[in-house]
């Protein structure tokens, strides 16, 4: 079994509701260690639409990182999220974020995550269940990376997924 990372996010429909089925799904790919709370986070890149709901997951699994890519990207299909813009509104997004410590780089997938070290929105809940862990290309904590971005960002935490209200 491998310890991977994954970031969770949604801003369309019943977020929470959203993040809740995505974590059941994960529970078919293997077991989970840890959540983090909930951050909402403005939109990037794309601004016009609705802000983001985003936590990360600690998932021990027994597959390898393009069998999980793979099983990722049908859960998303499964799950309700329709293929739109880049960067765009989404139902549900699953990205592997850290899968041990290893270091990939294919046409599909790219380990540790290319952008993972320049986002508020995937670093404040990653740091929550794994603010030690280093970055496997830059050598620095979770939590040291999410320090060394400028300003807070426009994300704030908004609690457990198990206080949300549907």
């Amino acid at each position: 079994m491998t310890l991977v990372h994954l970031g969770l996010g949604t801003n369309l429909g019943d977020r929470p509701a959203n993040l809740r089925a995505a974590i059941d799904a994960l529970g078919t790919v293997g077991a989970i260690a840890a959540y983090s709370q909930v951050w909402e986070t403005a939109p990037l890149y794309v601004i016009d639409q609705p802000a983001f709901l985003n936590m990360a997951v600690a998932l021990e699994t027994g597959l390898a990182p393009l069998e999980l890519l793979a099983h990722l990207k049908a859960m998303e299909d499964e799950l309700g999220r329709v293929a739109s813009v880049r960067y765009g509104p989404r139902l549900i997004d699953l990205d592997i974020l850290l899968y041990a410590d290893m270091v990939m780089a294919s046409e599909i997938l790219t380990l540790p995550h290319a952008r993972l070290h320049e986002r508020h929105f995937a670093l404040a809940p990653l740091a929550e269940i794994a603010g030690e862990v280093r970055h496997p290309t830059l050598g620095v904590s979770i939590l040291a990376l999410l320090q060394g971005l400028p300003g807070p960002g426009d994300i704030h935490r908004l609690g457990p997924l198990t206080s949300m209200t549907l």
